[in-house]
């Protein structure tokens, strides 16, 4: 890449690089003049780890030491608002069986059962944010199995791990639990909630895979929702993960997030079979969850992996959530790295680059005017309360990645190893941690 910002530096210009307009706030009043892929020429003046100016054009010669950008393109650091830290980085001792979701489930709970203890946990969580940190990730909702044992072993484990990562990756954490536990299990149910509410968690469960919705999951709902409502809490479900009709539970959702006047955030992952229901069916749920703010959040490379999975079968359809209707009828959608070495996705390694050059690819972002780099900044920023980032703005911290592309298909067609990544307009110095690690786990 041949770029560098040099440790002694506390005030400088990055002089003629490429911003994303969707994503940058430029100083002055004239809308900027983009290129055809969305991307403003500027400079942008970094001043005691913040972002002081963004100004289209170059850099003005004011005495301040200029780092030619060479039309570098300049993002904020990325935001993955659904991973699995807990179960990232077990391939190689539980690999998944046939490749499906099924084998995936049980393959992990085997494993859980056998290995997650408060070390385990912590060893794989901590490599995963390392090679979070070393790709330009700044912040990432992860999802933890909370049931039984469990729930006592990995939240006092993320607790310590987001104090030790603390300005380096920002953390949240949803409790992920069956849904029906909540009305099967009551007195775990609300252990649960204290512990979600003691950690400033977020509350979430897997909806019934597969089968029709029925009373006792609208059941399980009102008690969620109400709850939330009660304690401030916001909301996370894993929805419909599945190629089946009766696989329909966003909807019932929906409804509850709507009966239940909920205002606070509430977020649906997954979402495969609203792309398969008829035009009728899809347009009614997409209303509705505009209606009840329920954004979504499609993991591409995980869904691409285990959807339509069968044994000497090619598969017929990608497994992806239909995003941009969903986008039309304005509801927030999103994309993110899902789960990583593990049953769930035996690939990955937490690099928002590689999940929105591969959601590119899936759902074709690409050949649309629609702002998708949003997906992986602003909006996971917006559901995850965190407005100070995704988002290149004269105040905000320059936390920062720059590449050696300079248009987005340079972008997209490299994997962009070369990348640099500041923190508070600093180099850091963060190499991939080395798989032996894992060794003995």
């Amino acid at each position: 890449m041949q770029f560098e910002v040099p440790p002694r530096l506390v005030r400088y210009w990055l002089d003629g690089v490429s911003l994303p307009a969707a994503i940058t706030d430029f100083s002055g009043d004239d809308p900027p003049e983009t290129s055809r892929d969305g991307l403003v020429k500027a400079s942008l003046l970094i001043e005691a780890g913040k972002i002081a100016e963004v100004v289209v054009g170059a850099a003005p010669q004011d005495g301040v030491p200029h780092l030619p950008g060479g039309k570098r393109l300049v993002l904020p650091r990325l935001i993955d608002i659904h991973t699995h830290l807990d179960k990232g980085h077990v391939f190689r001792r539980a690999p998944n069986p046939d490749g499906t979701f099924f084998g995936a489930r049980e393959t992990v709970g085997r494993d859980r059962e056998a290995y997650w203890t408060a070390e385990d946990v912590q060893a794989r969580m901590d490599f995963a944010l390392r090679s979070a940190l070393h790709h330009g990730t700044g912040a990432i909702r992860t999802h933890l199995d909370s049931i039984g044992k469990q729930i006592g072993i990995s939240w006092p484990v993320f607790d310590e791990m987001r104090s030790e990562w603390h300005g380096r990756i920002a953390l949240q954490a949803v409790c992920l639990m069956p849904i029906v536990n909540v009305m099967d299990n009551p007195d775990e149910f609300e252990k649960l909630v204290a512990t979600v509410s003691r950690y400033q968690g977020i509350l979430g469960a897997v909806t019934f895979l597969g089968e029709a919705p029925d009373a006792k999951l609208e059941a399980a709902l009102d008690k969620m929702v109400g709850v939330a409502k009660t304690d401030g809490l916001d909301l996370d479900f894993h929805v419909d993960e599945s190629n089946s009709p009766d696989a329909r539970s966003l909807e019932v959702i929906a409804d509850a997030l709507i009966r239940h006047k909920f205002k606070g955030k509430a977020l649906a992952g997954h979402c495969c079979s609203l792309a398969l229901m008829s035009d009728e069916d899809r347009k009614r749920v997409t209303g509705k969850l505009a209606e009840a703010g329920l954004n979504v959040v499609s993991l591409p490379m995980c869904n691409m992996y285990l959807q339509d999975r069968q044994a000497g079968i090619t598969p017929r359809w990608r497994g992806v959530a239909p995003l941009h209707e969903l986008d039309s009828a304005g509801v927030s959608t999103m994309v993110a790295s899902d789960n990583t070495r593990d049953p769930f996705y035996a690939y990955g390694d937490l690099d928002g680059v590689e999940v929105f050059r591969e959601a590119t690819r899936i759902l074709h972002f690409d050949h649309s005017a629609r702002p998708w780099l949003e997906t992986l900044t602003t909006r996971p920023a917006a559901q995850m309360r965190m407005p100070e980032k995704g988002r290149i703005k004269v105040g905000a911290a320059a936390d920062l990645v720059i590449f050696s592309a300079r248009t987005m298909n340079e972008f997209l067609c490299r994997p962009q190893t070369d990348r640099l990544v500041l923190i508070n307009g600093k180099a850091i110095d963060a190499p991939l941690p080395e798989y032996a690690e894992l060794d003995g786990l």
